[in-house]
C-alpha cells in the first residue's frame, strides 16, 4: 500500500471513530501533540479535543470526509479536503461544511494525525472575483 494509501486510510479510520465518538480510537490514530483549529478560530490540544466525546458534548451523527488531495514530505504529509458534518455541541447544532486540512506524520512506521485546521467555505473575496465588462 502507497503512502498516500495509507493517508487516505488514516482519514477513513479518523472519520469513522469521530463518527462514533471512539476515544480510544481517536487516542491511538493522533499524535500526543495533536492540535485542531476549529473553524472559528479556537484552539485544542489533544486532550480537550478528545474530551469533548468523553463528556458527551459533542455528538457527531455524520461526517463525511471528501474532494481531498494528498501530497507527501519526507515523514510528513498534508491532506487537504472538504469535512461535512452534520454535529451537535451540547445540544446546539454544529453542522457545516469545512475546508480542512489534516497534517500526517510517520511515527514508527505507522501514519498518525498530528493536526487539523478547519475553516468554512466561502466563496473568493472581490479582489479575487472575475471582472465583469
Amino acid at each position: 500500500m502507497s503512502s498516500i494509501d495509507q493517508i487516505q486510510e488514516l482519514d477513513r479510520r479518523w472519520a469513522d471513530a469521530e463518527q462514533r465518538g471512539d476515544v480510544a480510537a481517536l487516542e491511538a490514530l493522533t499524535t500526543d501533540d495533536f492540535t485542531l483549529v476549529g473553524p472559528l478560530g479556537f484552539v485544542l490540544d489533544r486532550q480537550q479535543w478528545l474530551q469533548r466525546y468523553r463528556d458527551g458534548d459533542l455528538v457527531t451523527s455524520s461526517l463525511r470526509w471528501d474532494d481531498v488531495e494528498v501530497r507527501e514530505y519526507d515523514g510528513a504529509a498534508v491532506a487537504v479536503g472538504r469535512h461535512t458534518q452534520e454535529a451537535s455541541y451540547r445540544g446546539t447544532p454544529a453542522d457545516g461544511s469545512f475546508r480542512a486540512t489534516h497534517i500526517a506524520v510517520r511515527r514508527d512506521g505507522q501514519w498518525l494525525l498530528a493536526g487539523m485546521h478547519l475553516s468554512p467555505i466561502g466563496g473568493p473575496p472581490p479582489f479575487a472575483r472575475p471582472s465583469e465588462g
